[in-house]
């Protein structure tokens, strides 16, 4: 008994110590012991700390900046993000050098409401509904912005949405390199080729004309200020690129580029400078529902493949993995597919030479899914650039087709018939380092880029530019106008609701790229949803050529039930499986002490 008495005193006294220590230990980290507490961020884009781009950005500020954010309090939704709020502004000033301060204010008195509408916040409802009365709900009139103030200059952010914490840092930030780069008189000239028919990044193809005239180049200048277009016409190249511009941008052209104003482009390349070509040899006319497709790359197969990147003269269908969405039907709502739209994934089960989109990729770092619309395989040639970096940064599944006739019939809601071999292809690609020219012996002066997006509608929605009636003008207004093609125009908004978002944030990192600016990165992606998990263990779909469609879709079935299983093993290991482990570990150890003091001998 004495025995038993001193061994429970002894395993209490145990238990003790060790509560003591760890809330000593928390206590001493909470109270600066540690100089400041630490939290680990799990989540895949760092959701929750501040970036190391936006650190760099914050201490290059030549003047410094103050952040006024009035805030409402008062409901349980509202307090938490003020917190998150508030925890990210303190990395903002800690990661500042002193160079940023900020203050929270609650604008809940006449004065403090007067001063935020003064500076240009805008007084919104606040509602939030109840948890255990659906009949109930609280509503709030408040405010929640900032004012931030850099020298002489001021910008607003007049409403953060407090039902939307990720991408919190993407728009402070890039409102502080606003502010910085207006306030320092910082430029970013980004060149973008003209005079060949191109697809102009200021057409308005990203969605149907009745719902708006958007175009690449409006969102990106009303986003991102701190970029500027200019205009490239090489006179059939009698006129040098400008040596100011950061970087040159060539859209899929509608005529032939000739041999001097390739060497132009050339010449710019050679001066260290980044090139970006989003253009295949898929050509398909603006207002023209038949989508009917000609195949032609227009000269600059000439100058990418000097580079070490050839283009092909193709279209790519993927029967593996292509663009479905919803579209209404007399029967009601259903699912289509089109295969002249790559809906490409990063997807782990693909590695190497499969890998399907490179994450790590500047210009499309950590964007899980992004769509190669109307594209063209692309293919690497190493002995023409020995010094520089090749490499693939997209491809098809391998259940795909390059269609190679002279023209090509791209409309959607027809019979897809795979024709030619099944295989993988490249459909995006990049050579970075000292570059050889495309024309000789020269090489670059400095490290040069070459990114090339062998997609000719990449920066554009092909259903809202083919179904989108033309443009009429005045007359067309007196008139009505025309109404454009209806089975087009259907598609066009859900493709701009699913795939857009993706395309502009990729286009923001390419100019990043371009001028040699990519520490933001890391802050774009974090406007991205989290990923979803994988199961490793779950294989990726094998494909045969000789398969018919239906027993496609029956393996990709039988992929999803083999998912749906794993989720089900995992969801039972985590919920009651490790409890039960753990309980079983304590009567196995007790059994084992119980065990061990039976044959404890007295004598």
């Amino acid at each position: 008994m004495e025995k038993k008495a001193r061994a429970s005193l002894e395993s209490g006294a145990v238990i003790g110590i060790a509560a003591g220590v760890l809330v000593a230990l928390n206590a001493f980290g909470a109270f600066g012991g540690f100089g400041k507490a630490t939290r680990i961020d799990t989540t895949y884009a760092k959701r929750f700390t501040l970036s190391d781009g936006s650190g760099r950005l914050l201490r290059s500020m030549k003047q410094d900046m103050h952040v006024e954010a009035y805030v409402t309090k008062g409901l349980p939704k509202l307090d938490a993000f003020v917190r998150d709020l508030r925890d990210l502004l303190q990395q903002y000033q800690d990661a500042s050098g002193g160079r940023l301060t900020y203050a929270i204010i609650e604008a809940k008195d006449d004065e403090t409401k007067r001063a935020a509408k003064d500076a240009g916040l805008k007084e919104v409802p606040f509602g939030e509904a109840s948890e255990t009365n659906d009949q109930a709900a609280a509503v709030a009139m408040g405010f929640m912005g900032m004012v931030m103030k850099y020298g002489s200059e001021k910008e607003v952010i007049e409403y953060l949405p407090p039902e939307r914490t990720d991408g919190l840092e993407f728009w402070i930030t890039n409102k502080v390199r606003q502010l910085r780069d207006t306030g320092d008189n910082v430029k970013h000239r980004i060149g973008v080729l003209t005079g060949h028919d191109e697809i102009k990044l200021s057409e308005p193809n990203l969605v149907p004309t009745q719902q708006g005239k958007p175009s690449i180049q409006a969102i990106m200048t009303q986003s991102f200020p701190f970029y500027a277009f200019s205009d490239v016409d090489l006179h059939g190249g009698s006129e040098p690129i400008d040596e100011a511009l950061d970087g040159l941008i060539i859209t899929q052209p509608g005529k032939d580029l000739d041999e001097k104003e390739l060497k132009r482009i050339d010449d710019f390349v050679m001066k260290g400078k980044s090139l970006v070509v989003v253009a295949g040899a898929v050509n398909v006319k603006p207002n023209d529902p038949t989508m009917k497709a000609e195949l032609s790359t227009h000269g600059l197969e000439k100058l990418l493949t000097g580079y070490g990147i050839e283009v092909r003269k193709d279209v790519v269908l993927d029967y593996g993995r292509s663009m479905r969405l919803q579209v209404l039907t007399q029967g009601g709502v259903a699912i289509a597919r089109f295969p002249q739209v790559l809906d490409v994934m990063d997807d782990p089960r693909f590695s190497g030479q499969e890998q399907l989109l490179d994450t790590n990729f500047p210009a499309f770092f950590r964007i899980q899914q992004l769509s190669f619309p109307l594209a063209s395989s692309v293919a690497l040639l190493a002995e023409k650039q020995p010094e520089a970096k090749l490499q693939i940064l997209a491809r098809s599944t391998p259940r795909a087709i390059a269609e190679k006739s002279e023209t090509v019939d791209l409309r959607p809601f027809q019979r897809w018939a795979p024709k030619g071999e099944f295989g993988q292809f490249g459909l995006a690609a990049a050579a970075e380092g000292t570059l050889k020219s495309a024309f000789g012996e020269e090489k670059s002066k400095a490290a040069s880029r070459v990114l090339v997006i062998a997609s000719s509608q990449f920066l554009a929605n092909p259903f809202a530019r083919a179904g989108n009636p033309p443009d009429m003008g005045q007359m067309g207004m007196m008139f009505g106008g025309m109404a454009g093609d209806e089975a087009l125009l259907q598609v066009a908004m859900p493709y701009a609701q699913k795939q857009l978002s993706g395309s502009i944030l990729a286009f923001k990192n390419m100019c990043d790229w371009a001028t040699g600016d990519t520490d933001l990165l890391a802050v774009s992606a974090k406007i991205l949803s989290e990923p979803g998990l994988v199961y490793g263990d779950v294989g990726k779909i094998t494909f045969d050529p000789n398969e018919t469609e239906e027993q496609v879709r029956a393996r990709e079935e039988e992929l999803k039930k083999a998912r749906k299983t794993t989720q089900r093993a995992v969801e039972v290991i985590l919920i009651p499986g490790v409890p039960l482990l753990m309980a079983l570990i304590g009567v196995l150890r007790w059994q084992s002490r119980k065990k061990a003091r039976a044959n404890v001998s007295l004598a």
